[in-house]
């Protein structure tokens, strides 16, 4: 299951980002994933949440290895870019 999470739209559910959308960056084990969002958390930086505190929608980036691999600010630039589309909130 976790090899389909990488590029996935999550919401927390818990913590003191509750309630805002990030994209899953990376996968650290089976119960805990790096999430960015561009903002408060940056792409060089990813924030380690637990698969439990976190509500998975339907929307999936695509080419997300060679968006966080782009130089400067632009890999946040990206995230940003795709969590402000609008996607299907419907979760899975």
């Amino acid at each position: 299951m976790t090899d389909k999470l990488l590029g996935r739209i999550v919401l927390s559910k818990a913590g003191r980002d509750k309630g805002r959308r990030f994209l899953v960056v990376a996968i650290e084990d089976d119960a805990h994933v790096r999430i960015a969002d561009g903002e408060t958390h940056k792409a060089a930086k990813p924030k380690k949440k637990k698969l439990k505190h976190l509500s998975f929608e339907r929307a999936c980036v695509e080419n997300m290895e060679a968006m966080l691999a782009a130089p400067g600010n632009t890999a946040d630039a990206a995230l940003r870019k795709a969590l402000a589309r609008d996607h299907d909130t419907e979760k899975i």
